[in-house]
């Protein structure tokens, strides 16, 4: 199933926190864009809207962990 791996869902338990930081503080507000427009370009690879080959796919994937484990640590931290 393809879906959008939206940050409020995955971190669920930073629910607040996330929206709280993307007010109040311009580098997590950038961070949160970044992953979210990074997020919406693979959902259109995987959903055929815009195709592009499996290896443009793959490093958009992990792109997005690096960038998702970036905003993790940054919300385990302030």
């Amino acid at each position: 199933m393809i879906t959008k791996h939206q940050l409020v869902i995955d971190f669920h338990e930073y629910e607040e926190k996330i929206h709280t930081l993307k007010i109040e503080n311009a580098h997590f507000r950038k961070l949160f864009d970044s992953y979210d427009v990074l997020d919406h370009e693979i959902y259109n690879i995987e959903s055929d809207a815009d195709p592009k080959s499996d290896d443009v796919l793959n490093k958009l994937r992990k792109d997005r962990v690096r960038l998702k484990d970036e905003i993790y640590t940054f919300l385990k931290n302030n």
